[in-house]
């Protein structure tokens, strides 16, 4: 009975020395991985963690066995950013948040936004254009950073976008997501409850993502959304918005710049079937090859490149014991490059996810959203952001990555270039 017990209690392997705060902490993941395997125990930031990389353990995390755990401690700094919003609240008020906020985000309401979204996109499709004639570069990450920004605020504040715009510039012009930065962004939410009051005020009823959280009601007890959760969730969905779909398109366009092959077939699709200059949302679905470059960016380069959770009670993870406390890190960034699930997982291969190329692959082997009930509400939007970006600016335009300079990540909250990306645009030539 013993040796059961003892073989029921069985630690991951994993490094005898601590991690080294001073070390990047993917590069050490990675190096961990390369020796330990799918899942390696260690003591991380003075906590004892679990490294899981396979999507097994990750499901059995994020999905199967999800109540016994909630966020880890990735998720306090990303609370000094936003508040209790809906990334890091737990338990009932996170269930009670979940569905006050996602009807924002049903079919309906984003068809909506796609009039923002191409309005944005033309006009940075105008920027480029006139550099290319110019012949001059361009800052892609500036650029893609502040029109993602724009469709992000204007969507949420509708005809209050003016005013509150210059404000969040912050945004996209500061990108470490640092002590300094919460300080000067955490008090922008008292201008979104100056907002809320006025409207209350000049009973304003607005159809923007605002006005739809101010109009949500618990669906128990029937209350408003009180303010202080408004502003937490207002200031979440302005961050959340941006980042994952401003780096992605970042790293779209230097893996396109990579890759002229790739390029030159996302070219013919869309001189095969994009008839106008504005995609319509109805049509999104017909193009195959967009989507599978854009699934392979961010199979590359996920944005949420670490998630962490903490066991709530003792749990089994494959052959291995679980400890209560015990921090798990599931990483999309380890797991869509493993070499077990990926044939040539450094390469960019936009056709592995051609519909008959899936084979048996776990379907956790892609998660850069997430997966299970915390997976990210605007998943839908961003890619319908990220689709009609891309077919706007490709059916015209090619970027040229030109520096030597080598690629440096930084892997922060987000999973970031070290560098901004500058390109020369150059006019395309439809066939």
């Amino acid at each position: 009975m013993k040796e059961m017990t003892s073989e029921l209690r069985r630690i991951p392997p994993g490094p005898t020395e601590r991690y080294n705060t001073s070390q990047d902490l993917l590069a050490w993941m990675s190096d961990q991985f390369m020796q330990f395997g799918d899942i390696f125990s260690a003591s991380v930031y003075g906590t004892n963690v679990y490294v899981v990389s396979d999507p097994a353990y990750a499901d059995h995390v994020l999905r199967k066995n999800w109540q016994n755990y909630k966020k880890g401690q990735a998720i306090k700094r990303i609370g000094l950013l936003l508040g209790n919003g809906l990334m890091v609240s737990e338990g009932e008020l996170w269930k009670s948040q979940r569905r006050m906020i996602q009807p924002a985000f049903h079919d309906k309401a984003i068809g909506g936004l796609t009039a923002v979204i191409t309005a944005a996109n033309l006009k940075l499709l105008g920027k480029w254009k006139r550099a290319a004639q110019d012949k001059v570069s361009v800052n892609i990450t500036n650029d893609i950073s502040h029109m993602i920004l724009s469709i992000v605020l204007t969507s949420i504040f509708g005809e209050d976008y003016e005013q509150v715009a210059p404000h969040f510039d912050i945004v996209s012009d500061e990108s470490a997501r640092n002590i300094q930065f919460a300080q000067t962004f955490r008090p922008l939410g008292k201008m979104v409850l100056e907002i809320a009051a006025k409207r209350r005020k000049d009973n304003i009823r607005a159809t923007d993502i605002l006005g739809m959280l101010m109009a949500a009601r618990d669906r128990d007890s029937g209350h408003l959304m009180p303010d202080n959760q408004l502003a937490s969730e207002i200031m979440t969905l302005v961050v959340a918005g941006h980042e994952t779909t401003a780096g992605t398109l970042n790293w779209t366009w230097y893996l396109l710049s990579k890759n002229p092959e790739a390029e030159e077939k996302l070219s013919q699709e869309l001189d095969l079937l994009l008839q106008d200059d504005v995609p319509q949302l109805s049509d999104l679905h017909k193009f195959s090859y967009t989507r599978q470059v854009i699934e392979e960016t961010l199979r590359m380069y996920p944005a949420g490149w670490l998630m962490t959770r903490k066991a709530l009670k003792d749990d089994q993870i494959g052959d291995y014991f679980v400890p209560a406390g015990t921090e798990i890190y599931i990483s999309p960034y380890l797991i869509q490059r493993h070499p077990a699930l990926w044939r040539d997982p450094d390469r960019f291969h936009p056709e592995r996810f051609d519909p008959g190329q899936a084979g048996d692959r776990h379907e956790l082997a892609m998660l850069p959203f997430s997966a299970g009930p915390r997976k990210c509400i605007g998943e839908m939007l961003a890619r319908i952001e990220m689709q009609i970006h891309l077919m706007m600016i490709a059916k015209h335009l090619r970027l040229r990555h030109t520096s030597e300079q080598p690629l440096e990540l930084e892997a922060g909250v987000n999973l970031r270039a070290k560098h901004d990306f500058i390109m020369m645009p150059e006019i395309r030539r439809s066939n």
